[in-house]
C-alpha cells in the first residue's frame, strides 16, 4: 500500500498512536470513531505495511545521564557509493550517534550525538566519529537547550 492508498481514517489512527502509543484498541476506536474490530484490522495492516515501525517509551535521556547533545557536520573525503556505504555501516555501530542524516549541503552528513557531558563528547568525537571511514572534517554545534523534541 502506498501513501496514496491510506485514507483519512488510517491517518487519524496514526496521529492518535503517534500521540499515545499505549492506547488500547478500545480507546483508539473511540478516538477515531470506529468500532474495535475494524481498528484492530487497520492497525495490523498499518504495522504490516510499515507505516507503524514500532512502539517505544519516550525516555528522559537527561535523567539517564545522557543530557549533552551535539550536532556534528561531517564532510567525507570520498563520496562515491562504496565510501558512503562504508560510512553508513560504520556509523550504525556508534551508540552515541542517535541520528545520522545524509545532507544535500556543503557537508555530507549531520549527526545527532548524545553523551553524558562535553568531556564524553570529546572522547566520542576523537576516538569514534573522526575514525569513521572517509571522515575528512567535522564541525560541532552544541545544543544549549531543547525547546521541542518530538
Amino acid at each position: 500500500m502506498s501513501e496514496d492508498q491510506i485514507d483519512r481514517m488510517d491517518r487519524s489512527i496514526l496521529a492518535a498512536l503517534a500521540r499515545d502509543g499505549r492506547l488500547s484498541m478500545a480507546e483508539l476506536a473511540e478516538k477515531v470513531g470506529l468500532s474495535k474490530t475494524p481498528v484492530q484490522a487497520r492497525v495490523r495492516r498499518l504495522e504490516r505495511d510499515g507505516y507503524i515501525r514500532g512502539y517505544a517509551a519516550i525516555v528522559d535521556r537527561a535523567r539517564m545521564g545522557e543530557g549533552h547533545i551535539a550536532f556534528v557536520q561531517v564532510k567525507l573525503s570520498d563520496t562515491r557509493s562504496a565510501a558512503l556505504d562504508a560510512f553508513n555501516r560504520a556509523v550504525l555501530a556508534v551508540p552515541e550517534v542517535e541520528q545520522c542524516h545524509m545532507i544535500a549541503a556543503s557537508f555530507d552528513y549531520l549527526l545527532k550525538v548524545r553523551t553524558k557531558d562535553i568531556a564524553a563528547y570529546r572522547r566520542v568525537l576523537g576516538e569514534r566519529i573522526s575514525a569513521l571511514p572517509h571522515v575528512a572534517q567535522t564541525s560541532t554545534y552544541v545544543a544549549m537547550e531543547t525547546v521541542k523534541d518530538r
